[in-house]
């Protein structure tokens, strides 16, 4: 089923509860408006089914429909061509026809806006002149006390009814609205943030940490030859090795910290209000734990690290000077024999000793 039959059954599925309540409703309603004109009884078979067995019957169309989104426009219609007939039916007695009209605008305007409305009148001005040629022409104009209380569950509980309905309908739009914009921040295979959503942050942090005059360090961390592990056990084992690390980030790192994947077999990480000696601790505590790890799946799998550091500089004019810093120290690492954390201080990459900084 395509999204339109999808669309077209969620709508389905919404105004069944919404039909279902109103039109009983509704039965009331008109029911006390039509009862002193002794109207004949084909009258009272239609008004009963129109209030009890319409809207299970809407609902079935919709849903063996090959198109249940337009058959629920068209049911929607129907709706509308009935309650004119009702309204005419009534003689126009004021509460029970301004109900009528008005819970039905209300359902018209909350499913379709402006347009549906105006369609929505059409009907019911058709249902109307149905009406009036069905019907002699005429107008009570007083409503009773006894139709007034008939008029009031409706006009209490079906706009109750109605706005909870669309209050959970918005809500779980925007649930899907957040949801979606997660991932599409978000690497599908790692669960950590993307190249671009971690870049936004980085841009974040540095216009933070120099407006509050605070200190950061920011790591790029390197899988050494992952594609000679791809080529070797193969890319699902390469897969392994990408969730471990992402998995060794999100438990070790502090919960300030931002770490993403940059792309391929490099990730990135944020780690702000840290100075370089102990962002140099974590990583390289990250580089011995990583390089420990075993693969069952392949056992005979070493892997290990190649991190740069860099920390922030006063220097730094913008944040791409940052990671330009954090990316000659993992150039460093890399040229350097691998498997080693490199450290970038004031623009020059070097080893990073520690205990001696």
């Amino acid at each position: 089923m395509g999204k339109t039959g999808g669309k077209g059954l969620s709508l389905a599925r919404r105004l069944y509860t919404s039909r279902t309540l109103g039109l009983v409703l509704g039965l009331l309603c008109v029911g006390a408006a039509m009862y002193p004109l002794d109207p004949p009884v084909w009258v009272w078979v239609l008004m009963l089914f129109n209030g009890l067995l319409w809207p299970h019957l809407a609902f079935q169309w919709a849903r063996r429909a090959r198109v249940p989104y337009h058959a629920e426009h068209r049911n929607l219609l129907i709706d509308a061509f009935l309650g004119g007939f009702w309204v005419a039916a009534m003689h126009f007695n004021p509460l029970p026809s301004a109900t009528t009209v008005s819970m039905m605008a209300m359902n018209n305007v909350a499913i379709g806006g402006l347009r549906f409305l105006l369609v929505g009148a059409a009907a019911q001005l058709l249902g109307v002149g149905v009406g009036l040629v069905v019907f002699a022409p005429a107008f009570v104009p007083a409503t009773t006390p006894s139709q007034l209380y008939a008029c009031l569950p409706l006009l209490m509980l079906y706009p109750l009814a109605l706005g909870w309905i669309c209050f959970r309908q918005a809500y779980t739009l925007g649930r899907h609205k957040r949801e979606l914009l997660a991932l599409s921040r978000t690497d599908s295979l790692t669960g950590l943030l993307n190249h671009g959503a971690w870049k936004d942050q980085l841009e974040i942090q540095f216009q933070r940490c120099k407006r509050e005059q605070k200190g950061a360090a920011i790591a790029l961390i390197d899988i050494d030859h992952f594609k000679a592990i791809n080529d070797t056990y193969g890319h699902v084992a390469g897969d392994i090795v990408l969730r471990q690390l992402s998995k060794m980030l999100k438990q070790n790192l502090r919960a300030g910290d931002v770490a993403g994947r940059y792309g391929g077999d490099e990730f990135c990480v944020i780690l702000p209000e840290l100075p370089l000696f102990n962002a140099a601790q974590s990583m390289e505590a990250l580089r011995e734990r990583f390089s420990a790890l075993g693969y069952e799946q392949s056992p005979a799998l070493k892997v290990s690290l190649s991190i740069g550091l860099a920390v922030l500089d006063a220097s730094h004019g913008d944040a791409t000077l940052w990671l330009n810093d954090a990316d000659l120290a993992l150039y460093e690492a890399k040229s350097t024999g691998r498997n080693r954390v490199i450290c970038c201080s004031a623009g020059k990459p070097r080893r990073e000793v520690l205990g001696s900084v």
